[in-house]
């Protein structure tokens, strides 16, 4: 009944427009001519994981900003935020996902819209109704409520049926691929369909976004996938990618965010039901799940220093999410760490490799927003907030409780200013973005847009770093690659070597360090890591110490000011380098992170701008980063 009144709400509120039709769909994207390039030869910027006023929390916590203010947003021009401020980026991207939430899409800001005559019927709906116009607080109660009830199962059955809602949630869907393909331009800006699949168990975040290579023609032929109330396998996801690409032949992946909330549960060790992984299940993972989002604004997801104690850099957004799960309903055990970090699982996907044969956790990594303001910004100068009721112009936002749910536990400054999906295609087009992401030639960063390449191979030299690209991939693999043992040989001494290459952002901070992480399996089946510092600035004056932990480099932030200055970082740094404890036999991984100086958190802007004290255990520095996405070596067979 529930999704009956807020069809007769959808059509009421459109009787005042154009009538309660399907809309008529854009049947003439953007063909502009685009040349490929040989190989990969430009980064190209993006978020992947934006809400709109169409996903339920953002419109109920104030979002009044639809796709299109998103998308000309993230082109570069400057909109009004919904709580009234100014908003532009100081660059523009090149990319953009909007992912609303699939599950009662478009539900609260249809309901809000409403002739209050046409819920009458309904009591449930009619009592949110009245909070929302009550006031912007009865609003966000409203979210609240969905959240505990998604995450405990409570909410009426029918709200997230998508049978009862298919009518509703098409129409929007229709409209949706409308404008995003009006905005679709290959070569300049590309638009893409996505959504977020969102299943909540027990308030355990295993949410994903679903990405199409396609325009709205074949998107539009089916609306997106909801998660079938709070529980969600993710293999019910994956046969709806299937059965749309067999019946369309398009193409769909999905990205897991936010592991670092799901209590263990993203890369658990079995599947969903309890039982064990097998070769089809690591097969079709990897294929379904290239990429994962490794950090966003709720916080990072790379590592933890309960897992990598000699990490000194593994505690990077870690304060005020490693405590309990997304909703707070459950505190975080610390058993549950290793299936919530995306180091952790690359390493328990070697271990599967050998057991089963393939690997279930092969995948990239990027950053992206999670933004629920309409706004792509990961600028800790220009940060508009999670929600649009802690944007930009709202004064002591970093101190307020902010936690999904009635619960209190996380505050403002917990969440981050992050992050960015970087992408090496050979244009800026659907088909080659998402091809590139496909082979995970793609990584993260939290923010800044430093610039970072990564080759592996055999026959790499010292020399071959004077023309690091194009002996890259003449010789080699990108990140994201294969190495194989088949490519050993008795003359290159049976070691892979790496080409490494990091640039600044001109608009951010110059770079503390390059590092290779290593994953491996030892002799006795047991997945290990090890921290290489291969490349830094001033490597005149800084040495490591008897600890083997390499001198800081320093920091030069004035609070007073939020400035700092650059000259104690390097504004590049490229780098030849060999793993000095290869093993032929041992499967292992390689991927990434470059560290720039550190630099101010968006609290401290605040806090000048507002004339603001923070109290001490608010992080005020922080050293901001990119991941690569890995490259893995297989022994043969």
């Amino acid at each position: 009944m529930m999704q009956k009144y807020l069809s007769l709400a959808t059509c009421a509120t459109a009787l005042f427009v154009s009538g309660c039709d399907d809309g008529i769909k854009n049947q003439n994207p953007s063909e502009a001519a685009v040349i490929n390039t040989e190989y990969p030869e430009q980064v190209y910027w993006g978020d992947t994981h934006l809400h709109t006023d169409n996903s339920i929390d953002a419109f109920g916590f104030g979002d009044r900003l639809d796709a299109e203010m998103a998308l000309r947003f993230a082109r570069g021009e400057e909109v009004i935020a919904s709580k009234g401020a100014k908003a532009k980026l100081s660059r523009p991207l090149d990319f953009l996902v909007i992912a609303d939430h699939s599950d009662a899409l478009g539900a609260i800001k249809t309901l809000y819209n409403a002739p209050r005559f046409a819920l009458l019927g309904d009591k449930f709906l009619l009592r949110w109704y009245d909070m929302m116009h009550e006031s912007d607080e009865g609003a966000r109660r409203v979210v609240n409520e969905i959240a505990d009830g998604a995450a405990n199962g409570t909410l009426p059955a029918d709200l997230f049926d998508p049978q009862e809602s298919a009518e509703r949630i098409g129409e929007i869907w229709n409209t949706h691929g409308e404008t995003v393909d009006r905005y679709n331009e290959p070569g300049i800006f590309t638009a893409f369909m996505g959504y977020e699949y969102t299943p909540m168990p027990r308030g355990d975040n295993l949410h994903r976004v679903v990405m199409f290579r396609d325009g709205a023609e074949k998107a539009t032929q089916v609306i997106p996938f909801g998660s079938q109330g709070p529980d969600g396998d993710p293999e019910q996801l994956w046969a709806h990618m299937a059965a749309y690409e067999k019946a369309t032949g398009g193409r769909m992946l999905a990205i897991p965010h936010n592991s670092n909330v799901s209590n263990g549960r993203m890369f658990a060790m079995q599947r969903y039901d309890g039982s064990p992984i097998d070769l089809a299940y690591a097969k079709t993972r990897a294929l379904r799940e290239p990429i994962v989002e490794t950090t966003q604004i709720k916080g990072d997801s790379e590592s933890h220093p309960f897992l990598s104690p000699n990490d000194e850099f593994a505690n990077f957004g870690n304060i005020g999410w490693d405590q309990c799960n997304l909703s707070c309903t459950r505190e975080m055990a610390s058993e549950g760490y290793a299936g919530s970090y995306t180091r952790e699982a690359l390493k328990r996907g070697l271990e599967f490799a050998q057991k089963v044969g393939a690997n279930p956790f092969k995948f990239g990594m990027i950053g992206s927003t999670d933004s629920h303001t309409s706004l792509a910004t990961a600028d800790e100068n220009n940060f508009f907030g999670k929600h649009s009721g802690s944007e930009l112009n709202e004064k002591g936002r970093a101190l307020k409780p902010l936690n999904l749910g009635t619960r209190e536990g996380r505050f403002g400054w917990h969440y981050m200013s992050s992050g960015y999906a970087a992408v090496w295609a050979t244009s800026n087009s659907r088909e080659a973005i998402f091809d590139a992401m496909m082979r995970r030639e793609v990584y993260a960063t939290t923010g800044p847009r430093m610039q970072v390449r990564f080759f592996g191979g055999f026959e790499f030299v010292a020399d071959d770093i004077s023309d690091l690209v194009k002996t890259g991939y003449a010789k080699g693999v990108p990140m994201g690659g294969d190495l194989v043992s088949e490519n050993l040989t008795e003359s290159n001494g049976r070691t892979p070597s790496f080409l490494i290459s990091a640039t600044m952002d001109p608009e951010s901070a110059s770079l503390d360090r390059i590092q290779v992480i290593k994953g491996w399996v030892d002799a006795s089946g047991k997945s290990q890591e090890k921290i290489y510092d291969v490349s830094w600035s001033k490597s005149d004056k800084r040495k490591a110490g008897s600890d083997g932990k390499l001198a800081p480099v320093g920091n030069s932030v004035d609070l007073a000011t939020g400035k700092w200055d650059n000259s104690i970082g390097a504004p590049e740094l490229v780098t030849f380098w060999q793993d000095p404890a290869f093993d032929k036999d041992q499967n292992a991984f390689y991927y990434v992170r470059v560290l720039e100086i550190p630099t101010p958190t968006w609290p401290v802007y605040d806090a000048l701008k507002f004339g603001q004290t923070l109290p001490d255990n608010v992080i005020k520095i922080q050293q901001e980063r990119a991941y690569s996405s890995p490259i893995w070596y297989t022994p043969r067979g």
